[in-house]
Formats: structure tokens, C-alpha cells, sequence
């Protein structure tokens, strides 16, 4: 059995936004990437109103990937109720769709959950009050106890986290302050910290800031391909 590499290059980008009628808007992109990287991870928000025809355009570009595709759904992936066909249009295309799994390539554990809102810090969310708060709240606690469940599931000593929202306030800001409880929660990061973590991915806050740290240390990058990354181009490349 092969040794793992020593270092894993990881390709990262969120927010796709593809859209029905748009034609091979990614397939050069992910053509570079290949040549690029040894692993393609995209941060959510895969289409832009959950459509199986979007999920299908997204597909067929994506034959021009060469090497492994991570991916977790964002909000926009939900949009039309057909969650599940799109992850099956993907999945049948080769994207591993994580959702609070774990996988391991080549030495490194991916670990994947779309996360959800609830704020930051002192500010976020409690549950109490009408049973609309307390439903938004649970859902939240969810998405974190996905996400522990899986980091428990990796044996690899290096590991990278994969969200759509985000764990941290220092990615989204830029961001207008009134959103900031929709774009990500601090329970995720809560998770995070208790665990060795190589690096957290994550995209939504088109407007936000490319790198932050959680509290407990883990760097943590915003990929949503709106955001200026150091390799000047829509996506971050990661030695992991």
C-alpha cells in the first residue's frame, strides 16, 4: 500500500451558483484546478436554486475534473425542496457529498456538514421563547452534533473541515451587520476546537474576509469565490 503524500494540495471554492441555462461555466475552471491540485472541495451553494438541471449542468463540467471532488450542500442547494436529487445527480457524477461523513484521501480526512446560522459569540441564538426560535436553534445544535459525530469517525492525522456557513466572526466581516447571525455559528466552532483540525473551509459570506482562526486555534478560510484569495483566482489552493 502506497505511503500518503507528505503534503495534499486542496483546491477550495464555494458558491457555484449554477444556473440552468448557463453553458460549461465551470469546465475550464475545474480543468486548471486538475492541473492544479490533488483534490477539488467546494463549500456549498453547489446551484443556485436547487434545480435537478442545474445539479445536471454542474455534472457534465465536471468531467473536466481529473481528480477527487468533496463537496457539502449550502442554502441555495435547498431552495427548490429537491435536496436529494441533486445530491444524487452529484454523487452519481463522483462528487463524495458529505453530510456529517468523514472520508480519507491520500493520508487527510475530510469531514463535511453545511453548518447553519445562529450568531457568534455572546450574540448567538438561545433557545428560548416562541417554538420557531427554539427550531431554528435546534437546528443549529444539529449541524454541530453532525459534525462532531464525524470528526470522531476520522483516523488521519491531518484533518479538514468543510461548511458552507461559517464558524467564526472574522471571515464574514465585510458583511453587513445585521446578517451576521444568518451567515454561520460559534457551535460549530465549539466543535472544531475539540478536535486536531488542519484547516476549515467555508463559503455564504460572498462579501466577507478570507482568513480567520477559531478560538481554539484551527485557520479558517472563506473560499466562496466572490472573496480575494492569494492565488488571485476564484479559489484558494490549501497545502494540507
Amino acid at each position: 500500500m502506497p505511503e500518503p503524500s507528505e503534503t495534499l494540495r486542496v483546491a477550495a471554492i464555494g458558491d457555484l451558483h449554477v444556473k440552468e441555462d448557463h453553458t460549461a461555466p465551470y469546465r475550464e475552471l475545474f480543468g486548471e484546478i486538475s492541473r492544479d491540485a490533488d483534490v477539488l472541495v467546494i463549500a456549498g451553494d453547489l446551484t443556485d436554486l436547487g434545480k435537478p438541471r442545474e445539479a445536471e449542468v454542474l455534472a457534465e463540467d465536471l468531467r473536466a475534473c481529473s481528480i477527487p471532488v468533496i463537496a457539502v450542500l449550502g442554502n441555495h442547494d435547498y431552495e427548490c425542496g429537491c435536496e436529494q436529487e441533486v445530491t444524487n445527480i452529484l454523487r452519481q457524477a463522483g462528487v463524495r457529498i458529505l453530510d456529517g461523513q468523514a472520508i480519507e484521501i491520500d493520508g487527510v480526512g475530510f469531514v463535511g456538514v453545511k453548518g447553519f446560522a445562529g450568531g457568534f459569540g455572546r450574540r448567538m441564538l438561545g433557545s428560548f421563547g416562541e417554538p420557531a426560535i427554539k427550531a431554528m436553534v435546534a437546528e443549529g445544535v444539529n449541524e454541530a452534533m453532525k459534525l462532531e459525530n464525524a470528526m470522531r469517525q476520522v483516523r488521519a492525522k491531518r484533518a479538514v473541515v468543510v461548511l458552507h456557513y461559517s464558524p467564526i466572526v472574522e471571515t464574514i466581516e465585510g458583511e453587513p451587520l445585521e446578517i451576521f447571525p444568518f451567515l454561520g455559528s460559534s457551535r460549530l466552532a465549539e466543535t472544531i476546537d475539540r478536535f486536531k483540525v488542519s484547516a476549515v473551509v467555508h463559503g455564504h459570506a460572498h462579501r466577507g474576509c478570507y482568513q480567520g482562526h477559531t478560538l481554539g486555534g484551527a485557520a479558517v478560510y472563506n473560499v466562496a469565490q466572490h472573496i480575494e484569495k492569494p492565488t488571485g483566482k476564484p479559489y484558494a489552493i490549501l497545502e494540507i
